[in-house]
């Protein structure tokens, strides 16, 4: 609270003479004190000059003050100083703090002990770390302003009770701290809610939110509904939804119809894929919506040298969209392996495409020459799909095994991998974990 500093007892007639003087005093230097008229005021101008001479000196301007000007009921001494040397203490730079005032002029009214120690008490009990608050409260400052009790708690307490792990909370607030100033039942519930209610599973949603908090910032009526709707007029299955949102959580923030517009040109234009093919495709790699056109057609580009007919190209695309997001370097590298080495028809790359996905050095390099040296002879998907201890099994075994595809995304039920029986239900991790810890990769 602004405190008297003057130590000067005036009379009433006296004290009204001293306002009109500091008021014309300020009127010089461009500050309109209509605002001041109820803020009770120092009795000379020397010390409402201090005041401003070192609001000026942190960095504020005139029209900084103007926007607030309540900011001169406050004492140097017993209120600025303070304050300013507890938001250094806290981590925040001496030459930020005018840009903190300036952003959050009503911390000059704030009681260090009273109001702004139990809020940095409170961030450290939620696991922000010591090093981190000062970043944290220059994304959002008003944080020192908020009640512990009130929206913040209530806000933590929500997010814990879906499935968001205690102690994640602190890098979600590093990474987002505006959601600590979000209403639960305004904000958060209906964007959850919404969420689930197209085949989302909570424990997956958590997961998302503990990676990506500022998914919770976006705006539920305006952008993540017609989203939604949006890759559903595109041609994207309902129940494929729940998978896109889990594999790309930020295309709910998108401006997403210009984006698919885009894309899906391009793929008509340049691939001859049809509407239904690229629905196939961001189902797979919603990722693509995102893509700059001129990185997505240097592996198209690079394919189309290879003498691969543009039809095979973009059978390879619709199968296995990943290919658009390679390093042609990288491509060049496993090609050239491919067909030097393994000595291989071409079209065993367009039944496979995901054989360019595999790392040369550490997986396609190491399981061929194992395979050569046996004398084995196998499809590329039978030998690269698989993890290290089977492709070991698969080597000692005396006959080759059909091949499998890979496990698919099914939202309500257990995760089904062909060839295979249903995850045993002996698993000690839910099926929405197993779902999503198989399937998904933040």
């Amino acid at each position: 609270m602004p405190s008297v500093t003057w130590g000067v007892v005036q009379g009433k007639k006296e004290k009204l003479v001293n306002r009109v003087k500091i008021c014309d005093y300020l009127k010089t230097l461009g500050i309109i004190p209509d605002e001041l008229e109820n803020l009770e005021l120092p009795s000379t101008i020397e010390v409402m000059s201090e005041r401003v001479q070192f609001l000026l000196r942190l960095g504020l301007t005139i029209d900084d003050i103007n926007e607030y000007p309540l900011m001169l009921g406050c004492s140097v001494r017993k209120n600025m100083i303070p304050v300013l040397g507890y938001l250094e203490k806290i981590g925040i730079r001496r030459s930020k703090l005018g840009e903190f005032v300036k952003n959050y002029p009503q911390v000059l009214h704030a009681s260090v002990v009273v109001e702004l120690a139990p809020v940095i008490k409170f961030l450290r009990g939620l696991d922000v770390e010591r090093q981190d608050i000062g970043f944290v409260l220059q994304k959002y400052p008003e944080l020192l302003g908020f009640k512990l009790e009130g929206t913040m708690s209530t806000s933590v307490g929500y997010l814990v009770s879906i499935g968001v792990s205690p102690r994640d909370i602190g890098p979600m607030v590093t990474q987002y701290p505006y959601f600590l100033g979000m209403r639960v039942g305004t904000k958060i519930k209906p964007l959850v809610d919404y969420l689930v209610s197209f085949g989302l599973p909570k424990k997956i949603l958590a997961r998302m939110l503990e990676k990506r908090a500022y998914i919770l910032g976006y705006v539920l009526e305006e952008t993540v509904k017609p989203n939604v709707d949006c890759l559903i007029s595109f041609g994207i299955r309902r129940e494929a939804i729940p998978s896109v949102v889990a594999q790309y959580p930020q295309i709910l923030g998108l401006p997403l119809k210009a984006k698919l517009s885009l894309q899906q040109y391009l793929f008509n234009l340049k691939l001859k894929i049809d509407p239904d093919g690229f629905a196939r495709v961001i189902e797979k790699m919603p990722q693509i919506v995102s893509l700059n056109q001129t990185v997505l057609m240097k592996p198209v580009e690079f394919l189309l040298g290879r003498g691969l007919p543009l039809e095979d190209v973009s059978k390879m695309i619709i199968k296995c969209p990943q290919l658009l997001a390679l390093r042609v370097e990288l491509m060049k590298r496993s090609y050239y392996y491919f067909k030097s080495e393994m000595g291989r028809p071409v079209k065993e790359l367009v039944e496979f495409p995901e054989y360019f996905t595999y790392s040369l050095e550490s997986r396609i390099k190491p399981r061929y020459v194992k395979l050569h040296s046996k004398g084995i002879r196998c499809s590329l998907n039978w030998f690269l799909n698989c993890s290290e201890k089977r492709f070991e099994e698969r080597l000692e075994g005396d006959y080759i095994e059909s091949e499998t595809l890979g496990p698919s995304f099914y939202i309500g039920g257990k995760l089904e991998l062909p060839g295979n029986e249903i995850v045993s239900d002996e698993e000690d991790e839910s099926d929405d974990e197993i779902l999503y810890r198989r399937t998904v990769s933040l």
